[in-house]
């Protein structure tokens, strides 16, 4: 990772096909990118895109989606700097707790301190995402963390 910070820039309209294929191509979900409330965001490292990652909020609560780093910066932290920027900014929003689906990736959001709980223990609104409904298959990990 280079000295420089890494910057959270919300995606406009003509981010989005390139946030669409970024998920696809790591077989994330992208059905919804135009249509959920999630608001996505692009990371940079100065004029380097390095991920993407997207927040929905209901209240207090919050589903983290979306992460995911370009292939060619993996490996250099900056999925962990991503995730920083991203509970930074749902805490700024008034965020007060995350949730997340995951099928790949429990072991590095559980060392963030995210827990699993079962995906009935999710708040209704939460459950009521499309994340939750359709994208993410039952066997996907429900966690959360505490801002």
């Amino acid at each position: 990772m280079s000295g420089a910070p890494l910057t959270l820039q919300r995606a406009d309209e003509s981010a989005l096909e390139d946030i669409e294929t970024l998920l696809a191509e790591n077989d994330l979900p992208s059905a919804d990118v135009r249509t959920s409330s999630a608001r996505f965001y692009v990371a940079y490292d100065g004029d380097d895109r390095i991920g993407i990652g997207g927040l929905e909020r209901y209240g207090t609560d919050g589903l983290l989606r979306s992460v995911v780093v370009e292939r060619s910066a993996r490996g250099k932290g900056y999925g962990t700097t991503l995730c920083d920027a991203l509970e930074r900014r749902a805490r700024i929003d008034g965020l007060e707790t995350l949730y997340l689906l995951t099928t790949t990736a429990a072991g590095f959001f559980a060392g963030r301190g995210y827990e699993e709980l079962e995906r009935s223990d999710a708040p209704a609104a939460i459950r009521r995402t499309s994340e939750f409904r359709e994208l993410c298959p039952a066997s996907a990990t429900c966690m959360r963390k505490s801002l």
